[in-house]
């Protein structure tokens, strides 16, 4: 059995993993720009999952975080809670616990989950993409989930998104998005600025004044123009945007998470796009929606444990 938590901005999530089985589940509120009560709260949730477990040894504890640890100092950054940034966070956790705790970033714990036992079990490669709130990306190689010298193997989000390079797609009418959109990272026309579940609903609201959300445009499509002329916009997008990373990595398999990933339209519509954008004869590489949907992240944290 192994313990995983996924830190989340709104909630923590603790689950109890029993071979490839969730015996326990928790939720509690993440305290709200206060490291020290959120690390009080991590402390607790282990706690109360060990004892759970009815098991005298200590179980391994792995943690997904929105950020990561920096190779050259040990602490956490790239946080968007941004109280955790500068942090010792597996250092005071460690000593709080007694125990080795392993981190890796929520979009590492995704892509190692679905490659562990989702929709990816079985690939010898896999990247793994959150498009939801934010985006971001994990790599694994051979059931490893790969680091890089800078911890930030697999973060295509703040990559900037060759707008120049957009198509038509089978003569569908495609409006040319206008560069230069702002991120939050300081750079402009970054991924995550253009396929982010709010960056969609922004290409939305700029061209009719209306503030909804991804999913009320979605639902939309089927009877406003401008809606389904939005969606094939942002699955050229992203196929764009997935072709950078299958021409350097070349994955088996492409797994979408995040609330963008539960628009079903964009499975075959990648699928048939993006050998518009790879360089190859042919493209085998298969983009699946995630299997364990939301459960994902916070079953990769506990999969940091694998041996």
């Amino acid at each position: 059995m192994r313990i995983g938590i996924d830190l989340g901005g709104t909630k923590i999530e603790g689950i109890l993993l029993d071979g490839d089985e969730i015996r326990t589940r928790r939720r509690i509120p993440t305290p709200q720009d206060d490291y020290g009560r959120t690390v009080t709260a991590l402390t607790d949730l282990v706690a109360g999952l060990q004892e759970e477990a009815g098991s005298g040894a200590q179980l391994p504890v792995g943690i997904g975080t929105p950020g990561a640890i920096s190779l050259a100092t040990g602490l956490m950054k790239n946080c968007n809670s941004t109280c955790l940034n500068g942090m010792p966070l597996r250092d005071d956790l460690t000593e709080r616990l007694g125990r080795e705790v392993r981190i890796a970033n929520d979009a590492d714990c995704f892509a190692l989950s679905e490659a562990s036992d989702g929709a990816a079990a079985g690939a010898h490669s896999v990247f793994g993409v959150i498009v939801g709130t934010g985006v971001g990306g994990g790599l694994v190689y051979n059931g490893t989930l790969l680091q890089g010298v800078n911890a930030i193997c697999g973060e295509w989000g703040h990559n900037p998104l060759p707008l120049g390079a957009l198509q038509r797609f089978d003569g569908q009418q495609i409006d040319m998005p206008t560069p230069g959109r702002p991120c939050y990272c300081g750079r402009v026309d970054c991924v995550e600025a253009w396929l982010s579940g709010p960056a969609f609903a922004r290409s939305y609201e700029l061209r009719t004044g209306q503030s909804l959300t991804a999913a009320e445009i979605v639902g939309r499509a089927g009877t406003d123009d401008l809606a389904h002329q939005l969606l094939s916009q942002y699955a050229e997008l992203l196929s764009l945007a997935l072709s950078v990373v299958v021409n350097i990595f070349d994955p088996a398999r492409v797994v979408l998470g995040g609330g963008m990933s539960n628009v079903d339209y964009l499975y075959p519509e990648l699928n048939a796009r993006l050998p518009r954008y790879v360089f190859s004869d042919e493209v085998r590489n298969e983009v699946v929606k995630a299997r364990h949907g939301d459960s994902s992240g916070v079953r990769g944290a506990a999969w940091l444990w694998q041996e």
